[in-house]
């Protein structure tokens, strides 16, 4: 026995994998205006019944009556489309305190530094630090590494030096500088203390 012929998707549909995503953007765009299935198919000419089974991926439709449901629910087809076939991406989410605690040299009490994300693989090109300050007595370090660092200020004051320089920063302050010449607090002037610290090292081995 031969195998039952597929039937090819209407003129103008490209992709099997279409039918689930027409079928649900309809549904969606049709909720998100409060419409039932009947306003929808009675706005664009269609039946009740044809267009509930486009909506569950039972029929594809041809483009024209595509365009025509469209118009009904007040939508191009090229807006319809915008998030076909986008690439999958990859995206870390790290949930607000759960970011890595690190300890570097020298800050060992009252400060805490979370890393809020990290590359995979061979090489660095960047670390986002949220840097917390609430200790007086501890003498810093400095610091030096690859690339260029960015921090912006959220929560008290700090002088911080880099180089011969020292600045003044308080919230909504940011500073961008040379994360080889040495870097860091030199006086805590009001805390709580809180910045964002972003070291982009440029492909560079940190």
């Amino acid at each position: 026995m031969s195998p039952r012929p597929t039937k090819p998707p209407p003129a103008g549909i490209p992709s099997e994998s279409l039918g689930p995503f027409v079928g649900a953007t309809l549904k969606a765009q049709r909720q998100a205006q409060r419409l039932t299935i009947q306003d929808v198919a009675t706005l664009c000419g269609i039946s009740r019944g044809m267009l509930s089974r486009i909506e569950n991926d039972q029929a594809m439709p041809s483009l024209d009556t595509l365009q025509r449901v469209c118009r009904a629910l007040g939508l191009s087809l090229a807006n319809f489309f915008k998030d076909y076939d986008l690439p999958e991406g990859i995206a870390r989410h790290v949930p607000q305190g759960e970011g890595m605690k690190v300890v570097r040299r020298g800050t060992k009490r009252g400060h805490t530094y979370e890393l809020l994300s990290y590359d995979q693989g061979p090489q660095k090109l960047f670390e986002p630090f949220l840097i917390t300050l609430d200790d007086q007595s501890e003498v810093f370090p400095r610091f030096q590494h690859p690339g260029v660092e960015f921090i912006y200020m959220l929560k008290g004051r700090i002088d911080y030096r880099h180089g011969n320089n020292v600045y003044r920063l308080k919230p909504g302050d940011s500073l961008t500088f040379q994360g080889d010449i040495p870097h860091g607090p030199e006086r805590l002037v009001q805390m709580p203390i809180q910045f964002l610290a972003i070291m982009h090292y440029g492909g560079v081995s940190a």
